[in-house]
């Protein structure tokens, strides 16, 4: 290879590096705190918002409360749908209207993570904390009961029911009352490439067989089986150490996607390295979802989403009508429709057609 051609790919990369950054920094970091709130008396907000949107908005922005992308979705046991966004806040639809609850936080929270507890709690990790949210009352842990950073990029919850936050400053447990640290050894990595920090939980993964996958930023994927760890890098498989996703699909397969080596499969004993074999394009890769019929979609930076139906991958772009191929999250809610969720608005897939979420929901409208 020629040093003309490597100082490009060198640069390249700083660059899709740098923009990366942008976006998992966009909008963080309130003051640590911990805020009760009582019983309410008044219903949530549902006014439409005037917040002015990044990019124009080609598709449903839940009527003007969105002003970037929604990071996750989420349907609870009532069948609620909560859509937590990169700044605006946490948004709920109950089958007849959304609430926006941004008014009960602050401005500028960025939602990481959602869900729900045996008893029906509604758990979020976010840019300024750990939020427990129930009919009655709200409550925000952060620094004051122990949580090492209010940073958070990941959440998960055990057969215990024990919670697992994952921030920029590593791992603690909460059993509702108190945070406990929780010490990740990482795997031994030659120029570990850290976006934000060593540190970082990037996701949590709890898979069928009772084990945790930790994806620490640079590090490859740490995973604990309750005794004892192993580690995956790309001295044993991984397309890179950059891992941004990890998902388990019904068969027990674990998909792992990545920032600059695609997307890969890990059957238990061997990695299928769907990008580097030239199956897909796209270098960064994550939001996976399986859906009712057993496929397994993410996306892929720049190149719209993949299905994978067990034998082949099928690939759907702008062009068949999502609204960006830039994607930030895929959710299959209760009825069977695929939510996408991008820069420039909300995509539905129902039956076999991709269109403006506005086009399905009566609030959307």
């Amino acid at each position: 290879m020629s040093p003309f051609i490597s100082n490009t790919n060198s640069f390249k990369k700083l660059l899709n590096t740098i923009f990366i950054i942008l976006i998992i920094t966009s909008c963080t970091g309130q003051e640590n705190q911990k805020a009760k709130y009582p019983q309410r008396s008044e219903p949530i907000s549902t006014n439409p918002s005037n917040r002015t949107a990044f990019f124009p908005q080609r598709h449903a922005n839940l009527n003007g409360m969105v002003t970037q992308f929604v990071r996750k979705m989420y349907q609870d046991s009532h069948g609620n749908i909560w859509f937590g966004t990169n700044g605006d806040g946490i948004i709920r639809y109950d089958g007849k209207s959304l609430a926006d609850l941004t008014h009960n936080y602050g401005t500028g929270m960025s939602i990481r993570g959602i869900i729900e507890d045996e008893k029906g709690n509604i758990w979020f990790g976010t840019s300024s904390g750990l939020i427990r949210y129930n009919d009655l009352n709200d409550t925000i842990y952060s620094t004051q009961e122990g949580l090492n950073n209010p940073e958070i990029w990941s959440i998960a919850i055990d057969n215990k029911q024990t919670i697992w936050v994952g921030t920029v400053d590593g791992l603690n447990t909460f059993d509702g009352e108190k945070f406990t640290p929780f010490d990740i050894p990482k795997a031994n990595v030659d120029n570990p490439q850290s976006m934000l920090s060593e540190n970082r939980i990037a996701d949590i993964l709890m898979d069928s067989r009772g084990h945790i996958w930790f994806s620490i930023d640079g590090y490859g994927i740490s995973k604990y089986n309750g005794h004892s760890f192993t580690f995956f890098t790309t001295d044993n498989g991984l397309p890179d150490n950059s891992v941004a996703d990890l998902f388990e699909d019904s068969q027990g397969n674990i998909w792992i996607g990545t920032f600059f080596g695609g997307v890969s499969m890990y059957d238990g004993h061997s990695f299928s390295n769907f990008t580097k074999n030239g199956a897909i394009e796209g270098i960064e890769t994550y939001n996976f979802c399986e859906d009712q019929q057993g496929n397994v979609w993410f996306s892929a930076e720049n190149f719209g989403v993949y299905r994978y139906d067990g034998s082949s991958f099928t690939s759907f772009t702008k062009e068949d009508g999502l609204a960006t191929n830039t994607i930030q999250h895929i959710f299959e809610d209760n009825k069977g429709q695929i939510w996408f969720c991008t820069w420039e608005g909300m995509s539905l897939y129902a039956d076999t057609t991709f269109v403006d979420a506005a086009e399905k929901e009566p609030w959307a409208k």
